[in-house]
């Protein structure tokens, strides 16, 4: 793998934890407005959006999001 492949794989692999975190934010918004926050749906997307944040918080401890982004995960 080139280097230049590698940087598009970690770009892909950002752009797909941004839209996975921000798609699970959306569903536990809606589970909430329908007051199912204690069913098994909402609480595995909560995990899962933990694990993206957690994921996207590396690349900005590691200085590898743009500071143009303004979102702090």
């Amino acid at each position: 793998m080139t280097d230049t492949q590698r940087l598009a794989a970690f770009e892909r692999m950002l752009g797909d934890a941004r839209r996975n975190y921000e798609e699970l934010t959306a569903r536990l918004e809606a589970l909430k407005a329908e007051g199912k926050t204690k069913s098994a749906t909402f609480r595995q997307y909560l995990g899962n959006k933990m694990t993206y944040q957690y994921i996207l918080s590396l690349y900005q401890d590691y200085g590898l999001l743009d500071q143009n982004d303004g979102e702090v995960y």
